[in-house]
């Protein structure tokens, strides 16, 4: 075994820090719809998430194997290469938390590899047929097949919750829900922290620390789990707020089912070693478990958002690999400029990301502007409806005191004690001078304050004009 390049060292902890994006962009997938419909609260349910995230890193290596001996050719990458891969995936990561969209962290990673790897050793270097099987059919199926499951784990439980006490009901739900919450925890684990450790593994494969065709060291697999577990613990609170609210508003026999039905989903997609998105699988069990609610609605405009996202996440992180890897192979001044260039990004994201900040006190969503948009049929109805009608114009009783100062003195003589007074000259000018037929409906307002005569007049209270 080779002694560690600088270049493999920066490799490793680059990989990390990506798995550390990814526990804290992913937190949703397994506690969104627990903390929205109140079965834990935040940081609780994050420390279990956290915890078990850990834990399911230590299941498999089906997905690392995936990553490290399937996707593309071992032979001909090199370190620099895995480097600009991880960049297009993190920028990408931190570029869809800032607006609070739950894309695939995982996509995000094989996208950034596809990309250097194309860069570096041309088409030929990517195995299309482990792409195909392995990674674009589970991302289109896996939200397909969780969405149904759902809807009909949904309905299942409302027939049979209704014939039941109701806060019983309502109770063993929301234990259920904390239950397929871990499940679901587990299952990220399982799956999500091996792609950290196969990407790992294939960098000391290209810098010939390890033997081609080698399975994850156990250092490799301890410390992919502790970054995704401490990113996990650090919360994605943008992405937590859309999943659990902003597609859909969810009960706890939703949230169990939901989450039931992505946990199976997803550990069975690791056992088969397919390197699935649980966004993907989560976002589906949650517009499936919407839509299984009698009366339940799905946000469809947040959810085409979140499609757009997961269309663009593959090929936009491989143009930032592509990018990447194009500069770091003009020598290690190349490396460099590309690595100030990620931590300047990261910061300027993170940056941002202050001027609203969004944690566990007001995920739930706090009136700030966060809530739904009005749909486009609403908003183009208020383009067209005609304005509201203006309120009738109103005198003050000041205004008609200046008027009757002005009336000729062959006018009735009427008492200006108060506003009795006043309604009284109101009558007399209605009937003296008479208003044209086309003149808008005139209300007078009777204020409580006597008109004040005007100076030149010099009329004490009592007199009449």
């Amino acid at each position: 075994m080779e002694s560690f390049s600088l270049i493999l060292a920066i490799v490793v902890i680059t990989a990390l820090a990506f798995d550390f994006t990814n526990g804290f962009h992913d937190t949703a997938n397994a506690m969104a719809t627990t903390i929205s419909t109140g079965a834990l609260k935040p940081k609780v349910a994050v420390a279990m998430s956290a915890a078990l995230n850990l834990v399911g890193a230590f299941l498999s290596v089906e997905v690392a194997n995936t990553i490290s001996k399937g996707l593309v050719d071992e032979t001909g990458i090199r370190p620099e290469v895995i480097f600009a891969a991880l960049v297009g995936a993190i920028l990408w990561n931190l570029l869809t938390w800032l607006v609070g969209l739950p894309s695939s962290s995982s996509h995000a990673l094989m996208g950034g590899l596809i990309g250097a790897t194309i860069a570096s050793a041309g088409m030929d270097a990517v195995h299309g047929g482990v792409l195909v099987t392995k990674v674009m059919i589970p991302a289109v199926a896996a939200p397909v097949v969780a969405g149904v499951a759902a809807l009909a784990a949904t309905r299942l439980s409302y027939t049979v919750g209704g014939k039941s006490d109701g806060r019983a009901a309502e109770k063993g739900h929301r234990v259920g829900q904390i239950a397929s919450a871990g499940l679901v925890s587990l299952a990220h684990g399982t799956n999500d922290a091996q792609k950290t450790m196969g990407i790992i593994t294939l960098a000391l494969i290209a810098g010939g620390a390890i033997a081609p065709g080698s399975n994850p060291p156990t250092w490799v697999i301890l410390s992919a789990g502790l970054a995704i577990a401490l990113g996990t613990y650090i919360g994605g609170w943008r992405i937590i707020r859309t999943m659990g609210s902003g597609l859909t508003d969810l009960q706890p026999q939703q949230g169990f089912a939901a989450q039931t039905s992505s946990a199976a989903a997803i550990l069975a997609s690791s056992h088969l070693g397919f390197s699935l998105s649980t966004t993907h699988v989560v976002s589906g069990s949650v517009m499936g478990a919407g839509l299984g609610r009698k009366g339940g609605v799905v946000r469809w405009s947040t959810a085409g958002r979140m499609a757009v996202a997961w269309v663009l996440t593959l090929p936009a992180a491989a143009l930032v690999g592509a990018g990447a890897e194009a500069v770091t192979g003009l020598g290690d001044w190349g490396t460099a400029l590309v690595a100030v260039f990620l931590i300047g990004s990261s910061a300027a994201i993170w940056k941002i990301s202050r001027r609203q900040v969004v944690d566990h006190t007001n995920v739930a969503g706090t009136g700030d502007g966060s809530e739904e948009p009005a749909g486009v049929v609403t908003q183009a109805i208020a383009a067209v409806a005609p304005p509201p009608a203006a309120p009738a114009a109103v005198i003050p009783a000041q205004a008609v005191a200046e008027t009757v100062a002005d009336v000729p003195a062959a006018a009735p003589a009427v008492p200006l004690a108060g506003p009795p007074a006043v309604a009284l000259l109101a009558e007399e000018l209605a009937a003296t001078i008479p208003a044209p037929a086309s003149a808008p409906r005139i209300d007078i307002d009777l204020g409580t304050t006597p008109p004040t005569a005007p100076a030149t007049a010099a009329v004490p209270p009592a007199a009449t004009v």
